[in-house]
């Protein structure tokens, strides 16, 4: 597939974008070798023993480290454990191990495989592992540090599943360290088995989190070495790892371990409840035909078995409740347990333990693309588009009863745009980051609001503005991940921008300066909003008339 400078790398299953060449102009296009590998080239100390990695394009990558102990075994279910440590050199060469998931089938759609170019490699429960991209080590600089969580509900994903993820670009334009981490999902990371197990499961809701705090602390305990600030660390994640950001700055374990926040995508105000996720760690035992007594034998069967047993339980339970809403809340997820998790994110307000933390949120103009693959979307009516989102309405169920009225608000507020982009709109409001955005602004940290709509030139331009299109460009990863892009100077100049104003808030907790117009703090009563776009605008809560007509969030 031919590609130009941007150098494509087409990924099939188990491979990685790990030689895709980076923007043009950056450093490295040379004449001499771009890539250093060797017994003494880019080694490391770190707590639990020395670490190798490589040099690529002057950026120092070191892959799949341990920060945790195997999570299999007698470790399942329990809160995460320090790694053993090494006598050799660690090979910090590869990614690391996919924490277990729903392979079967992962690359069956050709043309989602294809737009989001999947990077899986082996899957198993020795999973806790975190990538490291550095300019330099033992520099003696304290460079700011960027922690990214991986998006995938808190059922999927890992730290480099996309080209877009990769950190090299924005480690090099921005002089800051990149982190990005493999951590437990599903019902092995989130099945609460407090009820039946008692107080020595009492974390099992939660340990997914927990490797994520666990994370936090290597990074506070080990980045020093690698030239990074662990007094300066940003955690940013995106649909499912926003949702993570927003959990995690309602945690006392995770307070003091970063400094500031941005969730894209992913504005999760509430998790799981106590009472429905007792009651699904019970459907799974009873799933497994095992009693209370014999609930060691959970952490004894292939994780395979597991994980199908726990799959086929929270689908009689979702059943059992089918109608009762709760979304996302009510399945293998974080739960507000009074300890760990001690109360909703920001339902009804703000977490204290989030008071000191500044804040980006963004969503997208069209987290969901419902035409991006049918042409004939194009000549829908409104009132198809009423009937469509009736059932379905995106990531959501639909409005019933209200749809028309919710349809006909945003074609109000949205004159200009065709009734298939109404109904990518009505199934990408943004009802929840401006909820987030109001209970976070009435903390005394600052939170700055953006809304991206850029269009990419794809799927003959229908593909919009779609969920995780807009990660690449806070990366400078626009001509890495050219299937979201396209590539060019197009969406290099939008990136640039972007890029710059989250190394900015990275450095200061102010994200201006970086390129974009003046963004001014977000506040209820205005909304100011950042539209990122080939010209970027902050406009005053653009649709607030049209999410009026929205059902109110539960």
């Amino acid at each position: 597939m031919g590609a130009g400078a941007a150098g494509l790398t087409v990924a099939a299953k188990g491979s990685s974008a790990l030689f895709a060449a980076p923007p043009a102009g950056a450093e490295g296009e040379g004449d001499g070798p771009i890539l250093q590998v060797g017994e003494d080239i880019a080694v490391v100390d770190t707590q639990y023993g020395k670490v190798r990695g490589y040099v690529l394009r002057g950026i120092q990558y070191y892959l799949g480290i341990p920060y945790g102990a195997d999570t299999s075994g007698a470790n399942r279910f329990m809160p995460p454990k320090k790694p053993e440590p090494w006598t050799d050199v660690f090979p910090a060469l590869w990614w690391g191990n996919t924490a277990p998931q729903n392979m079967d089938n992962r690359y069956e759609n050709k043309y989602a495989s294809f737009r989001d170019h999947w990077n899986y490699d082996d899957v198993s429960e020795d999973c806790l592992r975190i990538n490291v991209f550095t300019p330099a080590v033992d520099d003696g600089k304290k460079r700011p540090v960027l922690l990214w969580l991986h998006g995938g509900g808190f059922r999927n994903g890992n730290g480099i599943e996309q080209d877009g993820y990769n950190g090299e670009n924005l480690a090099r334009f921005g002089d800051v360290v990149f982190c990005s981490i493999n951590h437990r999902l599903g019902p092995l990371g989130f099945c609460n088995l407090a009820g039946v197990g008692g107080e020595r499961f009492a974390a099992s809701g939660n340990v997914g989190m927990l490797d994520i705090v666990a994370a936090m602390e290597w990074i506070r305990d080990n980045i020093a070495g690698f030239g990074g600030d662990p007094g300066n660390v940003t955690i940013m994640g995106q649909s499912g790892g926003g949702a993570k950001v927003t959990t995690l700055t309602a945690m006392p374990k995770a307070k003091g371990l970063f400094h500031k926040a941005v969730v894209l995508s992913g504005a999760s105000l509430r998790q799981g409840e106590k009472e429905h996720s007792e009651k699904l760690g019970a459907y799974v035992l009873k799933e497994a035909g095992l009693t209370p007594a014999e609930i060691g034998k959970l952490q004894e069967m292939p994780w395979k078995e597991y994980y199908a047993l726990a799959t086929k339980a929270q689908e009689k339970l979702n059943e059992e409740l089918s109608g009762s809403g709760g979304g996302m809340r009510r399945g293998f997820n974080p739960v507000v347990d009074g300890v760990i998790l001690p109360q909703d994110p920001y339902y009804p307000d703000a977490a204290p333990t989030a008071a000191e933390v500044p804040m980006i949120i963004c969503s997208t103009f069209n987290e969901m693309s419902p035409g991006w693959l049918d042409p004939s979307a194009e000549n829908i009516t409104l009132d198809e588009v009423a009937e469509k989102v009736k059932e379905r309405a995106g990531f959501r169920g639909g409005y019933g009863d209200k749809a028309k009225e919710v349809v006909e608000a945003y074609a109000k507020a949205f004159p200009e745009m065709k009734p298939v982009q109404i109904w990518s709109l009505v199934g990408s409001t943004r009802q929840g980051t401006v909820a987030l955005a109001d209970a976070k602004s009435k903390q005394p940290p600052p939170v700055y609001v953006a809304w991206f709509g850029w269009q990419p030139p794809l799927f003959d331009s229908r593909i919009g503005a779609f969920h995780c299109v807009d990660i690449c460009f806070w990366f400078h990863n626009t001509d890495l991940m050219l299937t979201h892009t396209g590539g060019g100077a197009r969406p290099r100049k939008l990136s640039t921008k972007m890029a710059g104003a989250l190394l900015n808030f990275m450095k200061n907790g102010d994200p201006n300066g970086g390129g974009l117009p003046t963004w001014p703090k977000y506040t209820s009563a205005n909304g100011e909003t950042m539209i990122l776009d080939d010209v970027c605008e902050v406009r005053n809560d653009p649709d607030r008339e049209a999410r009026k007509a929205l059902p109110a969030m539960t």
